[in-house]
């Protein structure tokens, strides 16, 4: 199967396409890398740079669906209908995909089939979909700084599930991490008051 970024051009800009696109009619792409296919399109418009407001907590949601079916062995997704026949505008798809081409250009130049066993067996996928579960959660969290990492670390995991690259799933895993100990952070100075990891950051690196 070709490329993601060559079969989202083709889809989004090279073919017709109605005023209205479905979360249905994007997985008609997906052919059998279906779960990594969907968390990479799910995740894409809150871990871009720049800003994609209205998307994180109902893609947050799905994302969790997916990721507890991921967790349980399914071979296919499901979704509810509301969630499958959600339309957005086609516009303003097509302004998103342009945007994470050129980001998904770049993993793909280092990605290849190795380490497969981490996204294909189910221990592995245990374990990458219970993370890619917390970090849905934390982009469901409606307080800023808590989706932007998370949406990385869905993004590169599930990238790494579409090309069975163990290894950028393993890198995936390791922004989760991050992006758990960022949102942690912020929800405790929410809470209870202080500085939160990304004020320390900032603090230490203006000194």
């Amino acid at each position: 199967m070709a490329k993601l970024s060559i079969e989202l051009n083709r889809y989004f800009f090279e073919e017709s396409r109605g005023q209205k696109v479905t979360l249905a009619d994007i997985l008609t792409l997906a052919g059998e890398r279906v779960f990594g296919f969907l968390f990479v399109i799910l995740a894409l418009p809150s871990a871009l740079p720049i800003p994609a407001p209205g998307y994180s907590v109902p893609f947050g949601v799905a994302m969790f669906f997916l990721a507890i079916q991921l967790i349980i062995g399914r071979d296919r997704p499901w979704l509810p209908a509301k969630i499958m026949n959600g339309s957005m505008p086609l516009e303003k798809v097509q302004g998103v995909v342009k945007k994470g081409i050129p980001w998904l250009q770049r993993i793909e130049a280092l990605t290849q089939p190795r380490f497969s066993s981490i996204c294909t067996s189910l221990p592995g996928r245990v374990v990458l979909g219970s993370a890619i579960a917390l970090m849905s959660i934390s982009m469901m969290i409606v307080i800023p700084g808590t989706n932007t990492l998370p949406a990385i670390g869905i993004f590169v995991t599930g990238f790494g599930l579409v090309e069975d690259d163990g290894a950028i799933s393993l890198l995936g895993l390791i922004i989760c991490a991050l992006g758990a100990a960022v949102s942690t952070s912020i929800l405790i100075a929410v809470v209870w008051g202080g500085s939160n990891l990304i004020d320390v950051i900032k603090e230490q690196l203006a000194r």
